[in-house]
């Protein structure tokens, strides 16, 4: 239907949707443990040619009712060009519910209020957001700014309205650093709760594996399933979010999948942990996990 710059990346529940590639690779790109766009050069793609993949897929695809817009931080495009997009995804496809695209901290915090409330209006609702973990510490060794930006943009995004759909990496600090990134990861959610939380498994590409554990001070010890879960534990013992909190871990890098409202469903998602910890229930097979 389009021709796609590959590697194409979108969130889990994004699979079954649309997607249009406004932008190639990621403005950043300097995360240590992401390997996503490090063999593309940012750029944006000319509207005419993204104006023109949206009229190709409406005639492949009239019913598409949700788009996501790629590659890896879409939302950084100027505001105007984002409305043009929507407006012409809207009068492409008459059963349009929503449009979403990967968001950095610095992406939301660009924008006013105002012109994030012209997006939400113009159907770009929700965004994806990595926080990746509340350390300050954490935040340095993988390159990706301060908890203090990350809190600032939870609190733009929500009073604007706009839906965030977070990420946070388990495994991230290691053996050593685990117990300092999940409290102050819960901290940070607590403070201003995104309407999505999801946690990955850390898997680092060999491409970038060095890099990434080069800029700690001491040498890395990888969590293994049992202290992952540990993690995944105190995350959910910890949140205690002002607003609910949609929970998942049904990222294919997931050693326990599992899915519930927070805090409502705390009680049950920490006796599934449990239950895992205790040999009553199985992991996600190894072979079965990947990025």
């Amino acid at each position: 239907m389009l021709d796609y710059d590959f590697p194409l990346w979108r969130p889990p529940s994004e699979g079954d949707n649309l997607i249009i590639q406004a932008t190639l690779g990621c403005r950043f790109n300097q995360c240590s443990f992401c390997s996503m766009y490090k063999d593309k050069v940012y750029q944006a793609r000319p509207l005419a040619e993204v104006t023109a993949d949206i009229e190709r897929a409406a005639v492949a695809w009239p019913e598409a009712r949700r788009v996501f817009l790629a590659d890896g931080d879409a939302y950084g495009l100027p505001t105007e060009t984002l409305l043009e997009l929507c407006h012409r995804l809207r009068a492409c496809f008459p059963d349009l519910q929503r449009v979403t695209a990967y968001a950095t901290p610095f992406n939301i915090l660009a924008k006013s209020a105002e012109e994030i409330a012209a997006l939400r209006q113009a159907r770009l609702t929700l965004v994806y957001l990595g926080i990746e973990t509340g350390s300050d510490r954490l935040l340095k060794i993988i390159a990706k700014g301060a908890a203090s930006r990350m809190a600032a943009a939870l609190v733009r995004a929500a009073d604007a309205g706009l839906k965030v759909s977070a990420t946070v990496i388990l495994g991230l600090g290691g053996r050593r650093l685990w117990r300092e990134h999940i409290e102050a990861t819960a901290a940070l959610i607590n403070g201003r709760a995104p309407t999505f939380l999801s946690t990955l498994n850390l898997m680092l590409d060999p491409a970038v594996a060095g890099g990434f554990f080069a800029r700690f001070d001491e040498p890395f010890e990888p969590q293994d399933d049992h202290g992952i879960l540990a993690e995944l534990r105190l995350l959910i013992e910890r949140l205690e979010p002002l607003t609910p909190i949609i929970f998942r871990s049904n990222h294919a890098s997931n050693a326990l999948p599992l899915a519930g409202t927070l805090p409502k469903d705390r009680d049950r998602l920490l006796a599934e942990i449990d239950s895992t910890l205790n040999g009553r229930h199985g992991l996600r097979p190894g072979w079965m996990r990947g990025l």
